[in-house]
C-alpha cells in the first residue's frame, strides 16, 4: 500500500453521490452505493458521514477512498480465518468494469453477489459508547452479565459479542445471543460467533503494532448458495470501529480517536435533536475529521 500516493491523490471535493454510471443501482447506504455489475455486484464508497443514523449535508473528501483501503487491509489481513467478498482478481476485474470511471477505482470494490445475514455482528473489548451508556443503566452489557465497578473506556476481560439488527434507515438494535441464534440458525450463529471473535482478536493484535486500541468493531457476513460463510461489507475502518490511539490511552474517561467520534462530539455540543436534516459541518470539523482517517491508514500502512 503506498500510503504518500493515496494521500496525494485523495480529492479535495467530496463525493457525496455517484452519477452516470451504466449499470443499475441496487441498493444505498449512509455510506457506500451498490451497482449490479452483471455477475458481481460494485460496491462505492462516497464521502457522506452520518453520525446518530443521520447523514449529514457535508462529506469529508476522501473518506470514501481512505475507507476503502483500510478495508482492503483488512480483507488481506484476514484471509487466513475467513474468505472474504472480493472476486477473483480483483484488481484487474475492478479495472475492466471501472473503464473510463478510473477516477472511482480507489474508493470502489467488485464483490460477489452474496445473501448477506440480517444481523451485525459487534464485538466489544473495552466498554465505551452504548455499551457503556447501558452498562451505567442496568449494570450489564446489553443483557450479559458484566463485572462490577467498571469505569468508562475500560477493557474487559474477554471480549463481548454483542449483535444488532441491520437497519438500512434508522437505528440497529440490540438483540440477545437467543434472539440471534434464532435469526441465523444453530450452525451459522456458531460460525459467526466463532469467527467474529477470532477477527476481533486478529485486529486488536494487528492494530496495536500500529500504535492502536480496537476497542469495538461491527462485522458483516453473508451466505453463498450453498451456505458457504464470508466476510462482507466493510471491515476494521475507522466507520464500523472505535480506534484509540495507545499511547494517550487512559481508563476512566472517553478516549480521542481515529474515526468519526470527532464529529459526533461536536454535534454533542449543538441544539439539535438528532433528526434528518443533519447540521453543516465546520471546515474544521470536516478537515480535523478528514485528518483522523488518514492518520489510521498511515499507521496500519506503516506495519
Amino acid at each position: 500500500m503506498n500510503i504518500e500516493a493515496i494521500v496525494k491523490a485523495l480529492p479535495t471535493e467530496a463525493l457525496t453521490t455517484v452519477t452516470d454510471l451504466p449499470f443499475p443501482k441496487v441498493a444505498e447506504g449512509k455510506v457506500r452505493e451498490i451497482y449490479d455489475a452483471g455477475d458481481n455486484l460494485l460496491m462505492i464508497t462516497t464521502d457522506r458521514i452520518s453520525a446518530y443514523d443521520v447523514i449529514m449535508p457535508d462529506g469529508i473528501p476522501g473518506k470514501g477512498v481512505v475507507l476503502t483501503q483500510i478495508a482492503r487491509f483488512w480483507f488481506e489481513q484476514s484471509k487466513g480465518l475467513i474468505e472474504n467478498h472480493l472476486v477473483e482478481n480483483h484488481d484487474e476485474e475492478l479495472a475492466k468494469v471501472l473503464k473510463g470511471y478510473e477516477d472511482l477505482i480507489p474508493r470502489s470494490m467488485l464483490v460477489k453477489k452474496l445473501n448477506p445475514l440480517a444481523v451485525e455482528a459487534i464485538v466489544r473489548g473495552y466498554i465505551s459508547g452504548s455499551g457503556w451508556s447501558d452498562y451505567k443503566k442496568t449494570g450489564k452489557l446489553f443483557g450479559q452479565e458484566a463485572p462490577a465497578g467498571l469505569v468508562e473506556s475500560q477493557k474487559f476481560p474477554q471480549p463481548y459479542f454483542t449483535p444488532t439488527t441491520k437497519a438500512n434507515e434508522g437505528h440497529d438494535e440490540p438483540i440477545s445471543l437467543g434472539e440471534c441464534e434464532a435469526l441465523l440458525g444453530k450452525s451459522v450463529y456458531e460460525k459467526v460467533l466463532k469467527v467474529s471473535l477470532e477477527l476481533y482478536n486478529m485486529g486488536v493484535e494487528v492494530a496495536a503494532k500500529a500504535g492502536i486500541i480496537l476497542a469495538d468493531t461491527k462485522f458483516e457476513f453473508g451466505l453463498d448458495s450453498a451456505g458457504k460463510l464470508f466476510l462482507i461489507d466493510e471491515v476494521l475502518t475507522p466507520d464500523s470501529s472505535r480506534f484509540w490511539p495507545a499511547d494517550e490511552y487512559e481508563a476512566g474517561k472517553g478516549q480521542p480517536s481515529f474515526d468519526k467520534q470527532f464529529v459526533r462530539d461536536y454535534l454533542s455540543g449543538l441544539d439539535w435533536d438528532k433528526t434528518p436534516p443533519g447540521p453543516k459541518l465546520p471546515q474544521e470539523v470536516i478537515g480535523g475529521t478528514r485528518e483522523r482517517y488518514v492518520t489510521a491508514l498511515a499507521k496500519l500502512a506503516a506495519i
